[in-house]
């Protein structure tokens, strides 16, 4: 939704004052100029990215219009499924949890949290890290640095849609100029004509860098920061879950290892510790 404004109060701000100007928008309008420049961009983007980027990076635009970002129900429901799993775990030991990781779908434990088992990439990750503490008697230390791995590619690859489009934010600018150019080549054929024509084709001309900067610094690059934003907020969950995780493997009381785990929440969507104590006990 903010996406939506966002762009809304781009396009009405640099509009908007140029109609103040006395402006005609319409002269702004050249179909020419965009199919030159968006055309050019998106050719730039299927030489620059091999099909799998391409498929994540259509994905990741979609999101930033219709995806959610975790809430604090979000990181309290997380808390309490890692204290549910580490209760039975503490009280049945460590085989008891093997079916409820093999297939989360339809364990009694994640059916509670619905919108936790609805992330297959978080699901699979807490999941393949359980299995790894039940089969193996990995000590705590050796466990982080294990996560901390698969963090790191995780985070890598979250980040290349906002990279794809960042390069292609730096193109544009480019890409207007080609327009441009092109644009001069045009009125350069026109030279004998009445100054009017070729103040209005000069001018059709510039419109050309003029699509390229404001795609770039209005539209294309922001969309970039979006996504990068939208990475480093995911990564969070997956942050909670490792301290979580080494908390617990590492000696501490299910309680004490979620509490490790919501130290790792930042801002306004970290529970207090009440509520996180009033959510696990089921009040």
């Amino acid at each position: 939704m903010f996406t939506i404004i966002g762009f809304l109060v781009v396009f009405g701000a640099v509009i908007g004052g140029f109609i103040m100007e006395n402006g005609n928008p319409l002269i702004l309008f050249i179909p020419a100029e965009f199919i030159i420049i968006f055309g050019a961009a998106t050719g730039a983007f299927l030489i620059s990215s091999p099909p799998s980027v391409v498929s994540i990076v259509v994905k990741s635009i979609g999101k930033i219009f219709s995806g959610k970002e975790n809430k604090k129900e979000d990181y309290l429901q997380l808390l309490n499924l890692l204290f549910q799993l580490f209760t039975k775990i503490r009280k049945e030991g460590l085989v008891s949890i093997e079916s409820d990781i093999e297939n989360p779908q339809n364990s009694a434990i994640f059916k509670n949290f619905p919108s936790i088992l609805s992330n297959h990439h978080l699901i699979t990750f807490v999941c393949d890290n359980l299995k790894v503490i039940v089969s193996t008697n990995v000590p705590a230390y050796e466990l982080e640095g294990l996560i901390e791995l698969e963090l790191e590619t995780h985070h890598h690859h979250a980040l290349i849609p906002a990279h794809s489009v960042a390069k292609i934010a730096d193109a544009l600018p480019g890409l207007g100029i080609v327009a441009a150019v092109l644009g001069v080549v045009l009125t350069m054929g026109k030279i004998d004509q009445p100054p009017a024509v070729l103040g209005h084709s000069i001018g059709a001309a510039l419109v050309g860098t003029f699509m390229g900067v404001l795609a770039c610094y209005g539209f294309v690059g922001p969309i970039a920061t979006n996504l990068e934003h939208r990475a480093n907020h995911e990564s969070i969950m997956f942050q909670v879950i490792k301290v979580a995780l080494v908390s617990f493997v590492g000696g501490s009381a299910p309680q004490m290892a979620v509490e490790f785990g919501r130290r790792a929440i930042p801002g306004d969507e970290r529970p207090s510790f009440e509520e996180l104590e009033n959510r696990i006990r089921g009040k």
